[in-house]
């Protein structure tokens, strides 16, 4: 899979408060580099704690659940597209169905 806005999630890491979450957000981004999801079911199966939200979108959880990652999945083009991420508080506070990505 091709990761979209990958420099946003690895800023993101840089910050001091997430710092933490550094090595969890790298192996994911490793791990899907390598994947070749057709579909959420797919996806799943890798990914159990995942949360599938709609055809596209997907909440991932980051270092023992400390954090979220959402992305949008375009499954036929192979693309992951980073949304969001943040502390498991800050997620508690959005709408993971109506968020976007903002620069």
């Amino acid at each position: 899979m091709r990761i979209i806005k990958e420099k946003t999630l690895v800023e993101a890491i840089g910050n001091q408060r997430n710092v933490i979450a550094a090595g969890a957000v790298r192996a994911w981004i490793f791990e899907v580099r390598k994947a070749v999801w057709a579909n959420p079911a797919q996806l799943k199966a890798q990914y159990r704690n995942a949360s599938i939200i709609d055809s596209k979108r997907v909440v991932f959880n980051m270092h023992g659940n400390d954090f979220r990652l959402i992305a949008d999945i375009e499954y036929n083009l192979k693309i992951v597209f980073i949304v969001w991420f943040g502390t498991q508080s800050e997620y508690d506070k959005i709408n993971v169905e109506k968020i976007r990505y903002e620069k």
